[in-house]
C-alpha cells in the first residue's frame, strides 16, 4: 500500500507545515500520518483540525496562516487520506476517533494542561472530531464544527448524492476507480475555486490505490441502525450533553447540497448554545467558499477569554413606564366599531380585527404554537396578514419576514435559516415553501380547499384556529425581552440578514415613530411601504393598504383610492413607490390626497427633486425623509424645506437625530476601516454609529457579522459611513465597503456620485475603487441611454465627469443601466460594478452593463 509522503508545493501551503507522524495504533499497527503543524509553543492553546471525505489537511492552510501568537495548530491527514499511510483494511468511524487519539498524544496534544484544545471539524471529521473532544474533554477549551452532520435528523433522508454514491456499484466508480467524487466536492463550489486550489485539494487522490479510502469513508456511514458504525456514532451523539458549559461554534455554508441547513437545525437541537455564522453564498466547503472563516475563528476563539459584549445595550430609559406590549393600543380600541383596516373592498374595525387576534393567538397555542416559536409569514399585506403578525405576537412566538423582492431562491434562503417551526401561508407561499424546503408545520391563510391543503401538507387554516381559539383559554402573554421579529434586510449591500428584535425594541421603535411624526389616534394611515403595513394597529389608528402589486408599482390612483378609504392624514411610502406616485399623477390632484397633511418615505435616500413634484400630487402634506435601516429605524429625520436649507453637500443631508437617539462617527483611517472612538465632532468622517432603544436585538445566525456591529458596547454600528455638520445634521457618504482607498487617501462615494450626476446626460453615476486596499484608484460608471461603442466614455463626457468630481479620476466608463436593489430601485450595487470596471480596466470581455 502507499506510504506517507510529504506534499509537494502547492497554493498557500507553507512547506515548513508539513511533517510525518508514527506511532502504534490501537491495534499495534505502526502507522504514519502526515500533519501540518505550525510547531509554536502553545502558549495560548492548540487548535486540532480534522478534515472530511475526500479532503485532506489542506483545507485548514488558513487556520494555521492567520494563528496568533502563542497557538499551536495542529491539522492532521486520517489514515488512508492525504498524505498519510494508506492501509489494508477499511478504517471505521471508531477506529478513526481513536487514531485521533493516537496521533493528539504522539503530538503532545493532550498534555497535563486542562481547558487548552479547540477542536475543529468539517463534513465527517466534525462527528470523528467530536469523538475525540468528547474522550478528552478535561482538554477542552471550545468546538468548532463546520457543515457536518453530528447525526441522521429523524424526519429526513439522508442527502441523495451520498446515497447515490453509498451504492457498491457507484461507490467503486465514481470514489475509487475515477476522481470523479474527488473532484464533484470541489465542483460545489460557487464562484468556483481557482484552479490551483481545486487541483491541491485532489492532490493526494492520484490514482485508484490512493482513493481506496474515499470510497471505503462513504461506506462506513452509518445511514442503517445495524450499520458497524451507528452505535459508536450513537454514543458521541448522546455525548452532546455534556458539552453543555463549552463554546461552540458552527460555521455554516446554507447553498451546501450535502450538509443542508437541516444538519445545522438537528445540531442546534443536540447544542442549543452553539454560536453560528452562516456565509450565505458558501457551500459544502465553507472554509473554501468563505476565507475569512479563518480570521472568524480566531476572532471567536479571543473573545473566549475576554469575551466583549455580544450585542448594543439599548439606550436606557427614564421615564420609568412599565412596558406596554406592541398591541396595547389595539386592545385599548377593543369595541370601537371604527374601521382599522381597509383591504381592498373590506373594511374592519378595530372591535373585529381585536376579537380576531384575541382568537388566532388563543388558536395557535391550543395548535401547539409555544413561546419563542418563529413563524414564518407568507401573506400578502392586508387584514388577514396584520391580524396573524399581532396574534403570533400575542401568543408569544417570533414572526419572520423575507422581503419578496429578494426572489423566491433568495427568500427561501433566508427562511430556511430562520429555522421557522410553522409557516402561515396563502397557497402560492406554501408551494413556495414546500418546494424549497422551508421547515415547519403548514397552516393555510384564506379560503383553500381541502385538496389543495392535503397537496401541500397543511393542516388547519387561520378561520380553523379561530374558531378552536374561541373555546380554548389565553395564552399568557410575553415579557418585553421575549424574540418578537425575525426581519430580513433587502441584500441590497449584500446578503440578506435576518435582524432579530424584541418585543421593548419594537415597542420603542413604535413610541419612536409617534413621538417624529407627532401622531394621533385622529390620524389615518395608508401604508405603501411594507414595513410600515403592519404598524396601524400598534399606533392605533386605522389604516389602508394600497392594491397594487408591489411598492414600486404604486400609481397615484391607487394611492387617492387607499387614501380615500380611511380619508387619510398619513402617508408612508418608500421612494420607488412615490416615483411611480409621481409618474402617474393627473393633472388635477386628488381631494382625497389633498387632505393628507404628512408623507414619509423611508427605506433608502430620495432626491428633493422628487419630494418637490410630490407637491403637486400630496399639495397639503409635510414630506418627511428619516433615515435608519432594518436594523434601527427611525435614526434622524428631515424635511423637505431641511433638504432645500442644508443644500448640495460631500453627501446626502438626512437630518437631526431623533429626541430618543444618539449619533456619533468612527473616524475612517488611510485603509478604510472604521476607529473605536467615536466621535460628535463635525466634519469628521467615519462609520455612523447609532445608539437607541430601538436598536435591534441581534443579528440572526451571524456571530461575526453581530460581532463587528456591536463591538463598541451600547452601539450598533451601521456600516455607512458620513459626518456631523456643525449644526447637527448627519450627512450620508455612502457604505463604509465602498470607501475608495486611494493612495492620497479615502474617498467615499455619495458626493462624487452627486456632483457627476450634475453633468448633462448623466442619468446615475457610480464611484468605485480598483486596485489593492490603499492603492487603488477612482473609476467613475456613468448611467447613458445613448449607446456608445465601448464601456469608454467619449471624450467630453469623460472630461465633464473629470472637471466636476472634485478628486483625481483614473477613468470614466458609461454603461446603459446600474443595477439596482429591487426593493428601492435606488440602492446602486457598487461591489457588483467595482468587479466590471476592473474587468474592463485589465483587457478583459466584461459586457456592456455590470
Amino acid at each position: 500500500m502507499p506510504t506517507a509522503t510529504l506534499p509537494p508545493a502547492l497554493p498557500g501551503l507553507d512547506p515548513r507545515w508539513s511533517r510525518l507522524v508514527t506511532a502504534d495504533d490501537a491495534d499495534g499497527v505502526t502507522r504514519t500520518w502526515h500533519v501540518l503543524d505550525n510547531g509554536v509553543e502553545p502558549t495560548g492553546g492548540t487548535m486540532f483540525c480534522v478534515h472530511g471525505n475526500p479532503t485532506w489537511s489542506y483545507l485548514w492552510r488558513r487556520f494555521l496562516a492567520a494563528a496568533p501568537p502563542g497557538w499551536r495548530v495542529v491539522a492532521v491527514d486520517q489514515l488512508g487520506m492525504g498524505y498519510s499511510d494508506r492501509t489494508a483494511t477499511a478504517r471505521t468511524f471508531a477506529q478513526r476517533v481513536d487514531d485521533l487519539g493516537v496521533v493528539s498524544d504522539a503530538l503532545g496534544i493532550t498534555g497535563p494542561a486542562t481547558g487548552t484544545v479547540v477542536s475543529v471539524g468539517h463534513d465527517w471529521g466534525g462527528p470523528i472530531s467530536l469523538g475525540w473532544a468528547l474522550a478528552h474533554r478535561s482538554q477542552l477549551r471550545a468546538v468548532v464544527l463546520a457543515n457536518t452532520g453530528v447525526h441522521q435528523p429523524a424526519d429526513s433522508n439522508a442527502p441523495a448524492l451520498i446515497r447515490l454514491a453509498r451504492s457498491r456499484p457507484l461507490r467503486t466508480a465514481v470514489c475509487a476507480a475515477t476522481p470523479v467524487f474527488v473532484r464533484a466536492t470541489s465542483a460545489l463550489s460557487r464562484p468556483a475555486l481557482d484552479a490551483g486550489v481545486r487541483d491541491a485539494l485532489a492532490a493526494p487522490y492520484r490514482g485508484a490505490d490512493r482513493r481506496r479510502a474515499v470510497a471505503e469513508f462513504v461506506a462506513d456511514i452509518p445511514l442503517e441502525a445495524e450499520h458497524p458504525s451507528a452505535a459508536m456514532l450513537d454514543r458521541v451523539t448522546d455525548g452532546l450533553d455534556g458539552l453543555g458549559d463549552l463554546p461552540v461554534l458552527a460555521l455554516w455554508g446554507p447553498r451546501d447540497p450535502v450538509f443542508s441547513d437541516v444538519y445545522l437545525r438537528d445540531l442546534l437541537t443536540r447544542v442549543p448554545h452553539a454560536q453560528v455564522h452562516r456565509y450565505e453564498n458558501a457551500s459544502h466547503l465553507v472554509t473554501e467558499d468563505a476565507p475569512q472563516t479563518a480570521r472568524h475563528t480566531w476572532d471567536w476563539i479571543g473573545q473566549l477569554s475576554s469575551p466583549a459584549t455580544d450585542r448594543p445595550a439599548a439606550a436606557p430609559t427614564t421615564d420609568g413606564a412599565p412596558h406596554r406590549p406592541v398591541w396595547a393600543a389595539l386592545r385599548a380600541r377593543a369595541g370601537d366599531p371604527a374601521t382599522a383596516i381597509a383591504d381592498g373592498g373590506r373594511r374592519i374595525s378595530f372591535d373585529l380585527l381585536a376579537r380576531r387576534v384575541d382568537e388566532l393567538a388563543a388558536g395557535l397555542a391550543a395548535h401547539g404554537v409555544r413561546p419563542g416559536d418563529r413563524v414564518a409569514l407568507l401573506v400578502p399585506p392586508g387584514a388577514e396578514l396584520t391580524a396573524a403578525v399581532y396574534a403570533c405576537w400575542r401568543a408569544g412566538a417570533s414572526i419572520v419576514v423575507a422581503d419578496a423582492g429578494l426572489g423566491p431562491a433568495g427568500m427561501a434562503r433566508a427562511l430556511r435559516g430562520a429555522a421557522p417551526a410553522v409557516v402561515i401561508g396563502v397557497p402560492r407561499g406554501l408551494a413556495l415553501a414546500r418546494l424549497r424546503g422551508v421547515p415547519g408545520r403548514r397552516i393555510t391563510a384564506g379560503p383553500v380547499p381541502a385538496l389543495v391543503r392535503r397537496l401541500l401538507g397543511a393542516g388547519p387554516g387561520l378561520a380553523d384556529l379561530a374558531r378552536l381559539g374561541r373555546r380554548s383559554p389565553a395564552p399568557e402573554p410575553p415579557g418585553p425581552d421575549a424574540e418578537c421579529a425575525v426581519v430580513f434586510t433587502s441584500g441590497a449591500t449584500g446578503p440578506p440578514k435576518g435582524v432579530v428584535y424584541r418585543h421593548r425594541q419594537v415597542r420603542a421603535q413604535l413610541d419612536a415613530l409617534t413621538d417624529a411624526f407627532g401622531l394621533t389616534a385622529d390620524d389615518r394611515l395608508v401604508a405603501a411601504f411594507p414595513p410600515f403595513s403592519l404598524y396601524g394597529p400598534g399606533l392605533g389608528i386605522a389604516s389602508a393598504v394600497p392594491v397594487v402589486a408591489g411598492p414600486g408599482r404604486l400609481t397615484a390612483t391607487a394611492l387617492a383610492d387607499a387614501a380615500a378609504a380611511v380619508d387619510a392624514t398619513v402617508v408612508f411610502a418608500s421612494p420607488a413607490a412615490l416615483r411611480g406616485v409621481v409618474a402617474t399623477a393627473g393633472a388635477r390632484p386628488s381631494p382625497a390626497l389633498g387632505r393628507v397633511r404628512l408623507v414619509v418615505s423611508a427605506g433608502a435616500p430620495i432626491p428633493g427633486s422628487l419630494l418637490h413634484r410630490l407637491r403637486a400630487v400630496l399639495p397639503a402634506a409635510q414630506a418627511h425623509t428619516p433615515y435608519g435601516m432594518t436594523e434601527v429605524l427611525p435614526v434622524t429625520d428631515i424635511t423637505l424645506d431641511g433638504i432645500d436649507a442644508a443644500g448640495p453637500g460631500d453627501g446626502v443631508c438626512v437630518g437631526r437625530p431623533l429626541a430618543a437617539v444618539q449619533v456619533r462617527v468612527g473616524p475612517l483611517s488611510a485603509d478604510g476601516t472604521a476607529g473605536d472612538d467615536l466621535t460628535a465632532a463635525p466634519g469628521v468622517t467615519g462609520e455612523v454609529c447609532v445608539r437607541a432603544a430601538h436598536v435591534k436585538d441581534r443579528y440572526d445566525q451571524l456571530w461575526a457579522t453581530e460581532r463587528a456591529s456591536a463591538r463598541t458596547p451600547g452601539w450598533h454600528r451601521t456600516g455607512d459611513v458620513g459626518h456631523l455638520d456643525a449644526q447637527g445634521r448627519l450627512w450620508v457618504e455612502g457604505r463604509l465597503g465602498h470607501v475608495v482607498t486611494t493612495t492620497a487617501g479615502p474617498v467615499t462615494p455619495v458626493g462624487v456620485e452627486q456632483r457627476v450626476q450634475q453633468v448633462d446626460g448623466v442619468t446615475a453615476a457610480a464611484v468605485v475603487g480598483v486596485g489593492p486596499v490603499g492603492g487603488q484608484v477612482l473609476v467613475v460608471v456613468v448611467e447613458q441611454a445613448v449607446p456608445t461603442r465601448g464601456p469608454l466614455a467619449p471624450p467630453a463626457l469623460a472630461a465633464a465627469v473629470r472637471a466636476c468630481a472634485g478628486v483625481p479620476v483614473t477613468a470614466v466608463l458609461v454603461t446603459p443601466a446600474l443595477p439596482v436593489d429591487i426593493r428601492h430601485a435606488s440602492k446602486v450595487d457598487r461591489t457588483r460594478v467595482a468587479r466590471w470596471a476592473g474587468r474592463h480596466l485589465a483587457g478583459r470581455r466584461a459586457g456592456r452593463r455590470p
